[in-house]
């Protein structure tokens, strides 16, 4: 199986890896299984191949970039020992272990303006995912129906604001580099109409067992809304690549079994590999929410009918391992099956797909129990082949995880 995890990619002209506060990491390593979001990190005995990405205007360092660090946010760094002023100088691109924050109540993630340019957004795509093989599924099955026959992915229609305006991409930094996975935009039960909550893989905002948050969680709703391809996206303005901005995550949560099982390669921790984000726009909204913004939110269903009971599911990503870019958004609507990792974990949804990683943590739409389009799951893992994708049952976990991010934001 090959682990649909966050693809990291490192931006040429600059250290291979795009470092972040060690205390805002957010994370990618989902369970073996899961969708790798991007990896692409270029060595450093290549760097400088590319012109366009050999600009130091997106570290965050210089002149051209500006770190918002709020006075709470700066408390907060002073209570696991960082020193604001040295973080901003640099110091989130330390990935020294000791210093990734871990824990559920660890995550902070300052602003810092102009880190994703349209270049390093871009350039996060590159690097395959790290695979698993299928025996990596290991132990007592449980209940599992027979593999589903691969199903092409279909180019989203474009503008991809008209077709799935809830959709986007999601970009971070982890040890290895810049990183991408897919999100969805969903219904907050306490501001109506005015969600600012978005939905992703836990492997996408945390390591898992041996790691911790990742850093620079940023949300990209519509990412290249016209469906470009990378050398029609050289140097192409800010507005066109990111149309309704870019949502920076003030908050993220995840499962305590992602946290304590999750890793890179088998299945661990992939029933549980879920994850809230609540996000805040980069530059001002004019007072607009995300789902004002983007004029849309799905609802999402922690009870949704028994596999036998639906028609089909429909997931949305940005896939970026070969032989897709990343600049792309992508669909796959396939009858779901059940997929066992053990005996013991929930049961998950799997359905036939070409998508590859960078996919993870896009939303999985069907209809809900109230006969109404919800988001029902999302991209976690799949195979090296390619051939199809499971994604988690969304049970009181998950909601217990969606209510904590409202109430925390419910009075703001």
């Amino acid at each position: 199986m090959r682990s649909i995890r966050p693809l990291s990619t490192a931006r040429r002209g600059r250290s291979a890896r795009g470092r972040t506060s060690p205390v805002a990491a957010a994370v990618a390593i989902g369970a073996a299984l899961v969708l790798t979001a991007t990896a692409c990190g270029p060595s450093e005995d290549n760097a400088g191949d590319d012109p366009s990405a050999s600009q130091p205007a997106d570290d965050g360092n210089g002149d051209n970039g500006k770190v918002k660090i709020p006075q709470d946010i700066q408390d907060r760094l002073k209570e696991h020992g960082i020193d604001p002023d040295k973080w901003r100088d640099g110091a989130w691109k330390n990935w020294d272990k000791d210093d990734w924050l871990r824990e559920a109540g660890d995550y902070v993630n300052p602003i810092i303006e102009g880190l994703w340019d349209s270049d390093r957004m871009r350039d996060a795509d590159k690097n395959p995912d790290r695979g698993v093989e299928e025996n990596d599924i290991s132990g007592d099955q449980g209940v599992t129906d027979p593999t589903p026959e691969p199903v092409e992915a279909a180019a989203l229609k474009t503008p991809y604001d008209a077709s799935v305006p809830e959709s986007g991409k999601l970009f971070f930094d982890g040890p290895d580099g810049s990183m991408v996975c897919s999100a969805t935009v969903v219904k907050d039960p306490a501001h109506p109409g005015k969600s600012n909550m978005v939905w992703t893989a836990g492997h996408c905002v945390h390591a898992g067992a041996e790691g911790g948050w990742y850093r620079n969680i940023a949300f990209v709703p519509s990412y290249n809304n016209s469906g470009k391809s990378a050398a029609e996206l050289q140097n192409a303005p800010k507005e066109e690549v990111a149309p309704h901005g870019v949502w920076w995550g003030d908050w993220a949560q995840t499962s305590d079994q992602w946290i304590e099982q999750g890793g890179p390669t088998g299945g661990k921790g992939a029933p549980y590999d879920f994850a809230v984000i609540h996000v805040t726009p980069e530059k001002g909204s004019e007072g607009k929410s995300l789902e004002e913004q983007v004029g849309s939110a799905l609802p999402v269903d922690f009870n949704a009918p028994a596999v036998p009971q639906i028609a089909d599911m429909t997931a949305t990503g940005y896939p970026a391992a070969p032989p897709f870019d990343g600049q792309k958004a992508f669909q796959c609507a396939d009858k779901p099956g059940r997929l066992s990792i053990s005996k013991p974990e929930p049961t998950m949804y799997r359905i036939g797909c070409t998508m590859t990683g960078g996919s993870s943590g896009g939303g999985w739409v069907a209809e809900g129990s109230e006969g109404k389009p919800a988001l029902v799951s999302n991209t976690s893992i799949g195979p090296v082949t390619a051939g199809w994708l499971a994604g988690p049952r969304l049970g009181k976990e998950a909601k217990g995880i969606y209510g904590a991010v409202s109430k925390k934001f419910a009075d703001k």
